[in-house]
């Protein structure tokens, strides 16, 4: 039996126009562009490779037979292969050598055949600047310091500050090595903690071994921190008791405003060699033009990249991506196949793309947010799609991921009551999973932006655990695409009731990217 759900757009037409539309996902269609995604054949789709010439040609070809207007945009990158094979520290108590991929993962995003450091270690905390929040981590001088810093942000009681329990942007490792870079560090190195991370060190060592990407930069590279790494928790442990410190009560002390950088007595050496090449990579867009407003959008997004191949783990080396992010991708595709059948057609047009380098840190996103095709103050909201529920179960509930950022949600969950469903707000508010998907690059430039998921924790747990970012993250046949076909049947709506309202979507008061919103709607 076909895992198909019809929906009928009630909210779409008032009563007097007639029949109302009526849209049918088909769940195992959704599975069937899984399983070609992360096929073998596809090589865990890596930039730059056969694997994203086989999955670009594949979604651009679906929305071509489809009838979308089919592009694609260059998004030219660059390919760093870094060896970093020990890390030495240095004190009064000798040497210690860090192995590479038990203790230590660095690496260089400069375009330099070879990037070294020998520096002192001092700990700063968070590694935040925020003046709103009257925060300073950075109260001294670390220029040419390799510094080390948490995970997350500072997770305080006073709400006033920060989030609370859910992190902000200053918690993500992107913003880290960013803000390292503008106090003229030379090396960052961040503190693994599985807990705060939300994800094992296995999936550190894997994510971050072997090529990564950047964009192409006019200075190239030379404007971020030179040496990026991550330690472990244990690691850093042994750091801070080499020095007469505490951990647990340096992370205690690091919550404070009065916080300044400590030395921890060490010099950290390290010597990198890239091997770099040049890639032109792609985001592939399909267009369903308006019936009336064509000049007026609502952008879909999924990432179709993964991670290659890469270090070999239980005897498999092909990082297939089948949850992350063939099936965000597939439940797009299968969007666009539904709404491209729809008479008459949408008032406003629908834009459907499938983005590169999200695993390298949103790079195919924010090139399009950098360089947009379709102007950003004339797009009413990105819907973005970064993994789909191949379990079936949905705890009868939608999280959204930002939740009471927009007035997205609230059109959500209009849709969601008409499928006997409750949004609720993210329930993993500290992973920060707001800033670590392609919506994010759109709500920077102040688009209204809607993530969701239905995953319930246990599930969730489960991939964590055993399979995001490993090998393992392969497609199942005994996958039951039911609440794949539901979630997908309820963003199509939200879309729908978007590009044919006369209201657009706003930030909700209180959002930090509500005044970026209204600024470039001025223009």
């Amino acid at each position: 039996m076909r895992a198909r759900v019809i929906f009928a757009l009630l909210l779409l037409a008032p009563a007097c126009s007639g029949p109302r539309p009526t849209i049918s996902i088909d769940g195992d269609s959704i599975k069937t562009h899984i399983q070609k995604l992360a096929s073998d054949e596809m090589q865990g789709r890596a930039p730059g490779g056969k694997g994203e010439e086989l999955a670009t040609t594949y979604i651009s070809d679906f929305f071509k037979s489809i009838g979308l207007e089919t592009q694609l945009q260059p998004v030219p990158m660059v390919g760093l292969t870094s060896t970093a094979p020990r890390l030495e520290l240095t004190g009064k108590r000798g040497k210690t050598t860090l192995k590479y991929g038990d203790d230590f993962v660095a690496w260089s995003k400069q375009e330099k055949d070879h990037v070294s450091a020998n520096a002192e270690l001092v700990f700063c905390g968070y590694g935040v600047v925020a003046p709103e929040y009257e925060w300073n981590d950075f109260k001294t001088d670390v220029k040419g310091k390799i510094i080390v810093v948490l995970i997350n942000d500072p997770q305080l009681a006073d709400q006033t500050k920060f989030g609370g329990k859910a992190m902000t942007y200053y918690g993500r490792w992107t913003y880290k090595l960013e803000e390292a870079a503008r106090q003229g560090a030379a090396g960052a190195l961040i503190i693994h903690e599985t807990e705060f991370a939300s994800y094992p060190w296995e999936v550190v060592r894997g994510s971050w071994s072997g090529e990564q990407f950047d964009i192409v930069r006019p200075d190239k590279g030379a404007s971020t921190v030179p040496i990026q790494g991550w330690i472990t928790r244990n690691v850093a442990s042994a750091i801070f008791k080499s020095a007469g410190l505490d951990f647990e009560d340096m992370k205690k002390k690091a919550l404070g405003q009065d916080f300044k950088p400590v030395p921890l007595g060490l010099t950290a050496s390290v010597d990198i060699n890239n091997e770099m090449r040049r890639v032109d990579s792609k985001n592939v867009i399909g267009v369903l033009e308006g019936s009336e407003k064509p000049g007026e959008y609502v952008i879909f997004t999924a990432h179709w990249d993964h991670l290659g191949i890469g270090e070999e783990q239980n005897g498999e080396n092909i990082y297939h991506g089948a949850v992350d992010n063939a099936s965000g991708v597939a439940s797009m595709m299968e969007i666009a196949r539904a709404a491209a059948k729809l008479q008459p057609r949408p008032k406003r047009s629908l834009v459907f793309m499938a983005v590169t380098g999200e695993e390298q840190g949103l790079l195919g996103s924010d090139y399009y947010a950098d360089n947009p095709i379709f102007p950003l103050n004339k797009t009413l909201a990105n819907i973005n799609i970064d993994g789909a529920n191949v379990y079936g179960r949905t705890d009868n509930h939608i999280e959204v991921v930002g939740y009471g950022y927009t007035t997205l949600e609230d059109i959500l969950k209009e849709v969601a009551a008409q499928q006997q469903r409750t949004v609720v707000p993210d329930q993993a508010p500290e992973a920060g999973h707001y800033f670590r998907s392609d919506q994010f690059s759109f709500a920077k430039k102040g688009v209204p932006a809607l993530y969701t998921k239905s995953v319930t924790s246990e599930d969730y747990k489960e991939y964590t655990a055993k399979r995001y970012h490993k090998p393992s993250d392969k497609f199942d046949p005994s996958w039951d695409m039911k609440a794949a076909a539901l979630d997908a049947g309820a963003l199509v709506q939200v879309a729908l009731m978007v590009v044919n309202s006369d209201r657009w979507p706003e930030w909700k008061p209180g959002t930090e990217f509500r005044a970026i919103r209204e600024e470039s709607l001025k223009k």
